[in-house]
């Protein structure tokens, strides 16, 4: 496979907001990498808060229930609190994507047993999203699970444990098809406990 330029400059360290979020790589190419001090504990526990009262059945890209994906969730609009304002502030900077190319953020409830089977974040060939593809996921734990729950690529033999207030960043905007598609990833079943995590996900062209 050929070595591709990453979105994300990859370096230890990002000060962001006043704040030194911390990086590991855990892959090269495809690009990924768990990210720690992201959000604070009072920010994790404000989504959560936030979304709890609004959450419905997830749903797959085309729009269908299926066991593939058992959470609830719910998208924020854009600019629709001063708390999203500034996560989704952050996530921009930390993604190195402009703002305008954000999806809403995303937060999902997982409950015990509850899951979402191997999937790809990047939209297929007969998506009518195609044209503007997502290019790269921001995953971010907004509390500790007690067991089960963790994000794994099987492809790769990469599993990461939700932790409160860490994210995880993967990229697929690869001219290689072939490595975008090692991003194949499932969540896990969460067996006790649960599970809240934001999504942020970042479009090719404008988005909003």
């Amino acid at each position: 496979m050929i070595q591709e330029t990453s979105i994300l400059p990859v370096q230890s360290v990002y000060p962001i907001d006043n704040l030194l979020i911390t990086a590991e790589i855990l892959h090269e190419y495809p690009l990924i990498v768990r990210f720690g001090n992201v959000l604070s504990d009072e920010e994790c526990q404000a989504l959560i808060d936030a979304a709890a009262p609004r959450m419905k059945r997830s749903k797959l890209a085309n729009k269908e229930i299926s066991p593939i994906r058992t959470s609830s969730g719910i998208f924020f609009e854009a600019n629709e609190s001063p708390l999203i304002i500034e996560i989704e502030k952050r996530t921009s900077s930390l993604m190195h994507v402009p703002l305008s190319h954000a999806e809403g953020l995303q937060v999902l409830h997982y409950a015990p047993s509850q899951e979402f089977k191997a999937h790809y974040d990047f939209f297929g060939h007969n998506h009518p999203s195609i044209q503007n593809n997502r290019i790269s996921t921001l995953i971010m734990y907004l509390n500790d699970v007690e067991e089960g729950g963790e994000t794994t690529f099987p492809n790769l033999e990469i599993s990461v444990k939700p932790v409160k207030g860490s994210a995880l960043y993967f990229e697929y905007f690869y001219n290689d098809p072939k490595l975008n598609e090692l991003t194949l990833h499932c969540g896990l079943p969460v067996i006790r406990g649960e599970k809240w995590v934001a999504n942020q996900w970042m479009r090719k062209q404008q988005f909003r």
